[in-house]
Protein backbone atom coordinates (compact mmCIF):
# COMPACT_ATOMS: atom_id res chain seq x y z
CA UNK A 1 0.00 0.00 0.00
CA UNK A 2 1.65 3.33 -1.16
CA UNK A 3 2.56 5.74 2.08
CA UNK A 4 -0.03 8.71 2.02
CA UNK A 5 1.44 11.91 1.50
CA UNK A 6 2.32 14.28 3.83
CA UNK A 7 1.43 18.03 1.94
CA UNK A 8 2.54 20.39 4.54
CA UNK A 9 5.66 18.20 5.39
CA UNK A 10 6.29 17.90 1.21
CA UNK A 11 5.69 22.33 1.14
CA UNK A 12 8.16 22.42 4.05
CA UNK A 13 10.76 20.24 2.40
CA UNK A 14 10.16 22.49 -0.71
CA UNK A 15 10.66 25.49 1.14
CA UNK A 16 13.98 24.44 3.10
CA UNK A 17 15.61 24.30 -0.34
CA UNK A 18 14.50 27.44 -1.18
CA UNK A 19 16.06 28.66 1.28
CA UNK A 20 19.32 27.15 0.87
CA UNK A 21 19.46 28.06 -2.84
CA UNK A 22 18.64 31.85 -1.90
CA UNK A 23 21.18 31.75 1.01
CA UNK A 24 24.13 30.06 -1.59
CA UNK A 25 22.98 31.89 -4.43
CA UNK A 26 20.68 35.28 -3.45
CA UNK A 27 17.39 35.67 -3.64
CA UNK A 28 17.25 37.27 -7.15
CA UNK A 29 18.93 34.48 -8.45
CA UNK A 30 16.81 31.47 -7.45
CA UNK A 31 14.20 29.71 -9.89
CA UNK A 32 11.35 27.42 -9.29
CA UNK A 33 14.46 24.82 -11.02
CA UNK A 34 17.02 25.09 -8.96
CA UNK A 35 14.66 24.63 -5.79
CA UNK A 36 13.14 21.93 -7.58
CA UNK A 37 16.50 20.54 -8.06
CA UNK A 38 17.90 21.30 -4.13
CA UNK A 39 14.93 19.69 -3.07
CA UNK A 40 15.22 16.24 -5.10
CA UNK A 41 11.76 16.86 -6.80
CA UNK A 42 10.49 17.29 -10.15
CA UNK A 43 9.46 21.21 -11.12
CA UNK A 44 6.13 19.72 -11.84
CA UNK A 45 5.76 19.10 -8.25
CA UNK A 46 7.20 22.31 -7.13
CA UNK A 47 4.30 24.05 -9.31
CA UNK A 48 1.83 21.69 -8.04
CA UNK A 49 2.46 22.91 -4.46
CA UNK A 50 3.05 26.78 -5.48
CA UNK A 51 2.03 27.33 -8.80
CA UNK A 52 3.92 30.69 -8.99
CA UNK A 53 7.46 31.84 -8.05
CA UNK A 54 6.10 34.69 -5.71
CA UNK A 55 4.00 32.34 -3.81
CA UNK A 56 6.73 30.33 -3.21
CA UNK A 57 8.86 33.19 -2.01
CA UNK A 58 5.83 34.35 0.01
CA UNK A 59 5.35 31.24 1.60
CA UNK A 60 9.60 31.90 2.39
CA UNK A 61 9.19 35.13 3.69
CA UNK A 62 6.56 33.61 6.04
CA UNK A 63 8.54 30.84 7.16
CA UNK A 64 11.15 33.43 8.19
CA UNK A 65 9.50 35.54 10.41
CA UNK A 66 7.99 32.09 12.10
CA UNK A 67 11.00 31.13 13.17
CA UNK A 68 12.07 34.69 14.63
CA UNK A 69 9.55 34.57 16.31
CA UNK A 70 10.11 30.92 17.52
CA UNK A 71 13.91 31.68 18.53
CA UNK A 72 12.91 34.89 20.24
CA UNK A 73 10.22 33.04 22.28
CA UNK A 74 12.81 30.41 23.00
CA UNK A 75 15.05 33.37 24.26
CA UNK A 76 12.83 34.31 26.69
CA UNK A 77 11.74 30.83 27.46
CA UNK A 78 15.44 31.15 28.88
CA UNK A 79 15.39 33.95 30.89
CA UNK A 80 14.52 33.22 34.79
CA UNK A 81 11.46 34.62 35.65
CA UNK A 82 9.15 36.76 34.24
CA UNK A 83 11.02 38.80 31.52
CA UNK A 84 10.74 42.50 31.64
CA UNK A 85 11.14 44.79 28.85
CA UNK A 86 14.70 45.10 28.66
CA UNK A 87 15.10 41.27 28.58
CA UNK A 88 12.33 41.24 26.18
CA UNK A 89 13.85 43.88 23.83
CA UNK A 90 17.27 42.31 24.13
CA UNK A 91 15.91 38.98 23.46
CA UNK A 92 14.42 40.50 20.13
CA UNK A 93 17.55 42.36 18.86
CA UNK A 94 19.58 38.98 19.76
CA UNK A 95 17.43 37.03 17.84
CA UNK A 96 18.35 38.66 14.48
CA UNK A 97 22.08 38.70 14.98
CA UNK A 98 23.50 35.78 12.60
CA UNK A 99 25.23 33.81 15.30
CA UNK A 100 24.94 30.38 13.73
CA UNK A 101 23.60 28.86 10.54
CA UNK A 102 20.01 29.11 11.25
CA UNK A 103 20.44 33.04 12.31
CA UNK A 104 22.50 33.43 9.34
CA UNK A 105 20.26 32.32 6.90
CA UNK A 106 17.44 34.48 8.74
CA UNK A 107 19.45 37.60 7.95
CA UNK A 108 20.54 37.02 4.02
CA UNK A 109 17.72 35.98 3.18
CA UNK A 110 15.50 38.23 4.98
CA UNK A 111 17.56 41.50 4.09
CA UNK A 112 17.37 39.85 0.48
CA UNK A 113 13.75 40.04 0.04
CA UNK A 114 13.83 43.47 1.03
CA UNK A 115 15.93 44.16 -1.79
CA UNK A 116 13.74 42.02 -3.94
CA UNK A 117 10.59 43.77 -2.95
CA UNK A 118 11.86 47.48 -4.76
CA UNK A 119 11.48 45.66 -7.93
CA UNK A 120 9.01 42.94 -7.61
CA UNK A 121 5.46 44.58 -7.10
CA UNK A 122 3.91 41.15 -5.85
CA UNK A 123 6.25 41.15 -2.85
CA UNK A 124 6.14 44.96 -2.37
CA UNK A 125 2.33 44.77 -1.46
CA UNK A 126 3.08 42.23 1.18
CA UNK A 127 2.81 42.48 5.05
CA UNK A 128 6.83 42.43 4.77
CA UNK A 129 6.64 46.04 3.71
CA UNK A 130 3.19 46.73 3.90
CA UNK A 131 3.14 46.56 7.84
CA UNK A 132 7.24 47.85 8.28
CA UNK A 133 6.72 49.43 11.46
CA UNK A 134 5.81 46.34 13.30
CA UNK A 135 8.99 45.54 14.63
CA UNK A 136 9.53 49.09 15.65
CA UNK A 137 5.81 49.55 17.22
CA UNK A 138 6.99 45.95 18.72
CA UNK A 139 10.25 47.61 20.83
CA UNK A 140 8.57 51.58 21.20
CA UNK A 141 5.83 49.73 23.55
CA UNK A 142 8.43 47.76 25.58
CA UNK A 143 10.45 50.93 25.79
CA UNK A 144 6.76 52.79 26.88
CA UNK A 145 6.60 49.90 29.48
CA UNK A 146 9.98 50.63 30.73
CA UNK A 147 9.08 54.17 31.36
CA UNK A 148 5.87 53.36 33.14
CA UNK A 149 7.79 50.67 35.67
CA UNK A 150 10.93 53.62 35.81
CA UNK A 151 13.54 51.15 34.35
CA UNK A 152 13.36 53.66 31.01
CA UNK A 153 13.81 57.63 31.85
CA UNK A 154 10.72 59.34 30.81
CA UNK A 155 12.73 61.55 28.83
CA UNK A 156 13.68 59.04 26.14
CA UNK A 157 11.77 59.08 22.98
CA UNK A 158 10.25 55.62 22.78
CA UNK A 159 9.74 55.87 18.87
CA UNK A 160 13.06 57.10 18.16
CA UNK A 161 14.80 54.72 20.32
CA UNK A 162 13.33 51.85 18.79
CA UNK A 163 14.27 53.36 15.44
CA UNK A 164 17.87 53.75 16.61
CA UNK A 165 18.25 50.45 18.15
CA UNK A 166 16.47 48.26 15.01
CA UNK A 167 19.27 50.09 12.73
CA UNK A 168 21.59 49.22 14.86
CA UNK A 169 21.03 45.34 15.61
CA UNK A 170 20.12 45.20 11.23
CA UNK A 171 23.14 47.18 10.61
CA UNK A 172 25.65 44.88 13.41
CA UNK A 173 24.13 41.70 11.79
CA UNK A 174 25.40 43.09 8.27
CA UNK A 175 28.89 43.60 9.55
CA UNK A 176 28.59 40.07 11.39
CA UNK A 177 27.56 38.26 7.64
CA UNK A 178 30.37 39.83 5.88
CA UNK A 179 33.16 39.47 8.46
CA UNK A 180 33.44 43.03 9.42
CA UNK A 181 32.84 42.40 13.20
CA UNK A 182 32.26 39.23 15.17
CA UNK A 183 29.26 37.83 17.55
CA UNK A 184 30.62 38.80 20.71
CA UNK A 185 31.40 42.54 20.03
CA UNK A 186 28.28 42.53 18.01
CA UNK A 187 26.36 41.73 21.62
CA UNK A 188 28.63 43.83 23.31
CA UNK A 189 27.41 47.02 21.52
CA UNK A 190 23.70 45.85 22.24
CA UNK A 191 23.97 45.38 25.25
CA UNK A 192 26.04 48.42 25.73
CA UNK A 193 23.07 50.77 23.93
CA UNK A 194 20.55 48.91 26.15
CA UNK A 195 22.61 49.50 28.90
CA UNK A 196 22.33 53.23 28.54
CA UNK A 197 18.39 52.95 27.80
CA UNK A 198 18.01 51.15 31.04
CA UNK A 199 18.90 53.05 32.97
CA UNK A 200 16.61 53.15 36.33
CA UNK A 201 15.43 50.42 38.27
CA UNK A 202 11.72 48.60 37.93
CA UNK A 203 8.95 49.93 40.28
Amino acid sequence: MPRRVDHEERRTEITEALLRVAHRRGLHAVGMRDVAAEAGVSLRLVQYYFDSKEKLLLHGLRTLVERFSARTAARLAAVPGSPGPRETVEALLMAALPADEESRVFHHVYTSYAVLAMSDEALAGQPFTGDPDAAEDAVAGLLARGQADGTVPAEVDARLEAVSLLAMSAGLGTGVLVGQRDVPSAVAAIRYRLDRVFTGRAG
